[in-house]
């Protein structure tokens, strides 16, 4: 899952992108309206969290705009306005939830987690295809009750395909889910990361779709 953090207070970022990477998300941050709106359009990130305070523009702004030129994902605003008037501003603009600070991590991670859940059609913490289950909030992968380790790659990949299930997931689109921008990544290393999940998951389970990608396939009545 890519989010896309706009935030121009240095130290609280880089705090929120260590939390996010750990938490097995793929974060980008930007400092100002005018590079949220460029990454927003080029990348069309799964979530946005977005601050109000920005330098070169209000964030309001930010969100009107990029829902007007049609972006529909999930928006998250945090900002420091916590009073009702500003939450009602920032909800009628087009966002999604709202958290004011100053906040706990824990809180911004349970928020992120639930428009995760949303913008996959996944209604609980837990995914469970056939044999294989996830939970996504304890990050543990379990084969038949089972519980088996994983690198946070291979963990997000995986989790990334089962969120998608019966949608051919290209490895551009994979490598923008387990990557953030400027990243070292090797022209290999989404096959490299199935390699090593098929050797962990029942035969079959990841399947290539020969000059497109990978996909994970639910069966109907499967969890």
């Amino acid at each position: 899952m890519q989010v896309l953090l706009v935030e121009d207070n240095t130290l609280l970022a880089n705090a929120i992108v260590r939390a996010l990477k750990s938490a097995g998300f793929s974060i980008n941050h930007v400092d100002r309206g005018d590079q949220a709106l460029s990454a927003i359009k080029t990348s069309q990130p799964d979530i946005v969290v977005l601050d109000l305070g920005l330098p070169d523009t209000d964030g309001l702004e930010v969100l009107k705009s990029a829902r007007k030129f049609g972006f529909s994902n999930p928006v998250l605003i945090l900002t420091a306005r916590d009073a009702t008037s500003d939450k009602v501003l920032g909800l009628d603009a087009g966002a999604d939830d709202y958290l004011a600070k100053p906040f706990e991590i824990d809180e911004l991670l349970a928020r992120l987690r639930a428009l995760e859940r949303r913008l996959s059609n996944v209604k609980s913490h837990s995914i469970e295809i056939g044999e294989v289950e996830i939970d996504t909030n304890s990050h543990e992968v379990t084969i038949a009750g089972q519980g088996i380790s994983m690198s946070r790659r291979e963990y997000m990949l995986l989790k990334a395909l089962m969120e998608s299930a019966n949608k051919i997931q290209t490895r551009d689109v994979l490598d923008s889910k387990l990557y953030s921008w400027g990243e070292e990544v090797s022209s290999n290393t989404v096959e490299v990361h199935i390699h090593n999940l098929r050797k962990k998951l029942p035969s079959g389970f990841i399947q290539t779709v020969r000059g497109v990608g990978y996909v994970v396939r639910k069966q109907s009545g499967t969890g």
